[in-house]
């Protein structure tokens, strides 16, 4: 029996595997590719350039790499790159990159994209996230693995969420969030670490302790983003265990470029 249904269209430049399935009504352009055992939901519409990897799982209504929403793009070449065992659910919207943004919007791998997600031109999205009903991500936007976002949360431009990171239902991240850090609101603040994700995924009790700390050096000890990134350097070589998790943390600071959520 065809996994492809005798309703959909492919275009001719289109490459994906034999074992890829596409649903009735699905239309599938030039310069897609998708690999082994990926499933296409009825009605999704497939732009390229574009790569998807395998074992994904797109349900119906999806709008995968489109032009990007920005009035500067003229039609460059750019694409959209999806890595493997990804859930996307109905009416997601992904976007391809721009030049100014370095040419493409990246999903990585086992992620788990709910229904009216909204993923714009330039975004990297890492490992393992949680993007619940209805968040908006627009361009430019960087998200770390493991992080959640809770359903309507709307994340502003150019921001950063580090790993391990959560948000509530209904925030606005208007600045970056570090690592292992919860926010909440309109516009977001900082609510402590995510200390029960952190152990559902296997955080010792040890590491969260001294995540409580770097969470009190960076928030309520009175000190500069600078004096703060120096002090989890200090710590972390003093550390051993929970030297990568304070390195994380210094790491993201470097490269802040809004401020952090407060």
């Amino acid at each position: 029996m065809s996994l492809i249904h005798k309703s959909a269209i492919i275009d001719s430049r289109a490459e994906l595997d034999s074992s890829v399935s596409v649903g009735p009504y699905t239309v599938i352009g030039a310069g897609v590719r998708v690999g082994a055992q990926t499933a296409i939901g009825a009605h999704c519409v497939v732009e390229g350039p574009l790569s998807i990897g395998r074992d994904n799982r797109f349900f119906p209504f999806c709008s995968i790499g489109a032009a990007p929403q920005d009035k500067k793009y003229a039609g460059e070449p750019t694409e959209l790159e999806i890595g493997d065992g990804n859930t996307v659910r109905e009416f997601v919207t992904m976007n391809r990159g721009t030049a100014q943004g370095g040419g493409t919007t990246r999903v990585g791998d086992d992620n788990w994209i709910m229904a009216y997600v909204h993923v714009a031109h330039d975004c990297q999205i890492g490992n393992h996230t949680i993007l619940a009903n209805t968040t908006n991500l627009a361009g430019h936007v960087e998200i770390g693995d493991w992080a959640i976002l809770g359903g309507y949360t709307g994340v502003h431009q150019f921001c950063k969420i580090g790993a391990h990171a959560m948000s509530a239902v209904g925030t606005v991240v208007l600045h970056d969030i570090p690592p292992f850090v919860m926010v909440s609101g309109n516009s977001a603040e900082a609510h402590g670490i995510n200390t029960e994700g952190l152990r559902r995924r296997g955080f010792s009790a040890e590491r969260i302790q001294a995540l409580r700390r770097a969470y009190r050096t960076i928030y309520k000890a009175g000190l500069t983003l600078e004096q703060a990134r120096k002090d989890l350097r200090a710590s972390a070589a003093l550390a051993e265990q929970t030297a990568p998790d304070l390195l994380l943390l210094a790491d993201f600071l470097d490269g802040v470029t809004r401020g952090i959520v407060r």
